[in-house]
């Protein structure tokens, strides 16, 4: 049996995308006037083989019966206007998450703010620089780390998720973690929004215990675990695999507060990698905003090669750049300034394009 899939396409932005929305010629990404698109990719995947073709939105009337019909479906999902559903966040405009790592071994990062009074200081200089939302994690989920015990995480990062909205009442709390005991004290102490790597498989209760709150969550996708997800990663098709095992998860939850998370580089490697970037726009067919983690990853080394640099802000504002122009909503990234930065630069660009 076929099974069919939409991805928007042929973007237009500013001034050129609202002249063609009001003209009937494109529609709205997202019920976005200053994101438009006029073609879509249709995928089909059956058992045997992937195919797919881009048509003019215009032409779907020519598609037949039951790819019509999922088109269609996906459509209005693709145009509709995001709900706003975090603590001071609005999905129609960017949205940076400043990440703040309370371990002693992330990959970029480990050790530096494992100070209570530095890490406060990062928090405000984060919010200060434009982050909406602050991912706290005390465990690392770099390739080849290692599981550690409920207690240890917890110690590590109590204080600062008590203490948050004491400091920061208006700003959206997310923790990063992948085990319900965790999330239960978070969710006690305030935090708005559970950002588990491992699409809540890891700990099968997470779903049925976080059932009573109305708590809002990251499906983030992650092949293996961080201890293996970098030996040898495979796909049918990286990009329709995710895609339904997004559609397995949501089904799995009872709330619509759902932020999707394709996990760059958890368990893809460089062509995995590039071809999600690349093709992100299909899983605006959902119907959830969307959330990208590039910042320092290991794909801007593989592609930079001798040009690397340690933090990466180069090749993460490049990444946050194009995906911004396909219409994603929430950028996960330690350099909260220079990528506000970029980001305003960037929209006031495209806002005054004209052809």
């Amino acid at each position: 049996m076929n099974k069919y899939y939409t991805r928007a396409c042929n973007f237009y932005y500013g001034k050129n995308a609202a002249k063609l929305i009001k003209k009937k010629l494109a529609l709205p990404l997202c019920g976005d006037k200053n994101i438009a698109f006029d073609k879509i990719e249709i995928f089909k995947r059956n058992k045997h083989n992937t195919l797919s073709k881009i048509i003019s939105f215009k032409k779907i009337k020519s598609l037949a019966p039951l790819c019509k019909s999922k088109v269609k479906k996906d459509l209005k999902k693709i145009t509709l206007k995001r709900k706003n559903f975090l603590n001071n966040v609005d999905f129609n405009k960017p949205t940076i998450m400043g990440i703040l790592n309370l371990t002693p071994d992330s990959f970029s990062d480990g050790g530096k703010f494992n100070n209570e009074k530095k890490s406060y200081l990062h928090i405000s200089n984060m919010i200060k620089a434009g982050a909406k939302i602050i991912d706290v994690g005390g465990e690392s989920t770099r390739p080849g780390s290692k599981t550690i015990p409920v207690k240890s995480e917890w110690k590590r990062i109590e204080k600062v998720i008590k203490n948050f909205k004491k400091r920061h009442k208006n700003i959206c709390l997310s923790l990063d973690t992948r085990k319900s005991e965790i999330m239960l004290k978070g969710v006690k102490s305030g935090v708005n929004l559970i950002n588990d790597v491992s699409g809540f498989n890891y700990d099968e209760t997470s779903l049925i215990k976080l059932k009573k709150f109305n708590i809002s969550k990251v499906i983030h996708h992650m092949q293996g675990t961080p201890n293996t997800m970098q030996k040898n990663p495979k796909y049918k098709n990286v990009l329709l695999d995710i895609y339904d095992f997004f559609e397995k998860v949501i089904k799995k939850i009872n709330n619509r507060k759902i932020v999707l998370d394709p996990g760059i580089g958890f368990g893809k490697d460089l062509k995995h990698n590039l071809t999600l970037i690349s093709k992100i726009s299909l899983f605006h067919s959902l119907g959830f905003p969307i959330l990208i983690g590039t910042s320092r990853k290991r794909f801007i080394a593989q592609i930079s090669g001798e040009y690397d640099s340690e933090e990466r802000i180069g090749g993460t504002l490049a990444s946050v750049l194009f995906l911004l122009s396909q219409g994603v909503q929430i950028f996960r990234v330690h350099n909260v300034k220079e990528v506000n930065q970029g980001i305003l630069v960037f929209k006031e660009i495209l806002a005054n394009f004209k052809n």
